[in-house]
């Protein structure tokens, strides 16, 4: 079987189709009272009485039209071409028969491929009847098939419509994950750090100082208060019945805490030059997890380092930011080895319309530099 006629051979129904509601009840019920006026006003309708009660009798599939759309284009269009049995030869062609397209047009939004084949050709079927037995002209056959197409097409194209929102959807439940993924990284990842070099000290002063063994364990208390209060507030974005938390997010005021943190390890000097006051709130968190994540990975893999440099300038049109390491530059870490967090400053600076980049120094440490648009969005 072609490639092509295997895809819409294959092609599933759309997921969760809306049920029966008010309206649809509301419909038949107006469009039965209209067949029976229909026939009471139109005299010189051939075979009226059996014309209208197929009109009323079919209205009903119209409640099933989205649940069971093959069955109802069968049933409808099936008793019609057997109509002219009962009629000598003429089809029931009410006014009040136009509601059949809402069947053609739910077969196609709301069948699966297979269904959408099989009831076209039902219907083309019905159609060549109709022509065959009671011809209208050219005009009328071509007129007739033009609105079936037309209420074809219509159903596509609702249907894609529907299928590309439901994508896009996707997509950004697929982003909101990998901003998540981030988050956590940036933050939990960076509180553990601490944990762990806390405790090695701890560990390593707790025989000559018992009293620095204390503080260290109250380092780590307070880390890991903060790490469980930061991740209960991303699992609250993924609850849905609360709502989710809209305090402020991080700004680059913050940075303060990153170089004034008293632990062990290299010591932290922060810079901030510029206009950084009226910064857009994303461009400000972005910097913020810039820095912290470049300062974890320093604490973590800079041997020797005795000073981790953090410089943010602002100019009319970008803001910039600088961490440095005087650690030993002798050991540099390979490409394959890239962690999630390099990955995600990199993707967390691409998604604001800026760049990244993180390498070691000539003579000895590590640099990572980052320029970001003052909007935070890209140009």
């Amino acid at each position: 079987m072609h490639p092509l006629i295997r895809s819409v051979w294959d092609e599933p129904r759309p997921l969760n189709p809306p049920p029966r509601v008010w309206r649809d009840w509301a419909l038949v019920g107006v469009l039965v009272p209209l067949a029976l006026l229909e026939g009471v006003l139109r005299p010189d309708l051939p075979w009226r009485a059996v014309s209208v009660i197929f009109t009323a009798v079919l209205v009903p599939t119209l409640l099933w039209r989205r649940s069971r759309p093959l069955l109802m284009v069968a049933i409808a269009f099936g008793t019609l071409s057997l109509a002219p049995l009962l009629t000598g030869g003429h089809s029931p062609e009410t006014y009040t028969m136009v509601y059949l397209l809402f069947l053609a047009y739910s077969l196609f939004r709301w069948g699966s491929g297979r269904e959408a084949v099989l009831g076209l050709a039902i219907i083309l079927v019905k159609a060549g009847f109709s022509v065959a037995t009671d011809y209208p002209g050219p005009a009328d056959a071509i007129g007739g098939f033009a609105v079936v197409f037309l209420v074809v097409v219509l159903g596509l194209a609702f249907r894609y419509r529907a299928k590309a929102r439901t994508r896009e959807l996707d997509q950004v439940k697929l982003r909101e994950r990998e901003q998540l993924a981030r988050d956590l990284h940036d933050t939990v990842a960076h509180h553990v750090s601490a944990m762990a070099i806390r405790a090695q000290a701890g560990l390593a002063v707790s025989a000559s100082r018992p009293d620095a063994a204390t503080d260290a364990l109250r380092v780590i208390e307070a880390e890991a208060a903060h790490a469980l209060t930061e991740m209960s507030a991303m699992v609250r974005i993924l609850r849905h019945d609360q709502p989710a938390d809209l305090a402020p997010g991080r700004r680059i005021a913050d940075l303060r805490q990153l170089a004034g943190e008293g632990r062990t390890g290299p010591a932290v000097s922060l810079e901030i030059s510029g206009g950084v006051d009226d910064l857009s709130p994303s461009v400000e968190a972005a910097i913020y997890r810039l820095a912290q994540e470049s300062v974890t990975n320093a604490r973590r893999h800079a041997r020797h380092a005795t000073r981790i440099e953090i410089r943010v300038t602002a100019d009319d049109t970008s803001v910039h930011l600088r961490v440095s390491d005087d650690g030993d530059g002798s050991l540099k870490r390979p490409a394959k080895s890239q962690g999630y967090g390099l990955i995600g400053m990199i993707e967390r600076a691409d998604l604001l319309g800026g760049t990244c980049v993180a390498g070691p120094d000539p003579d000895r440490g590590w640099t990572v530099t980052a320029t970001l648009p003052r909007t935070g969005s890209a140009t």
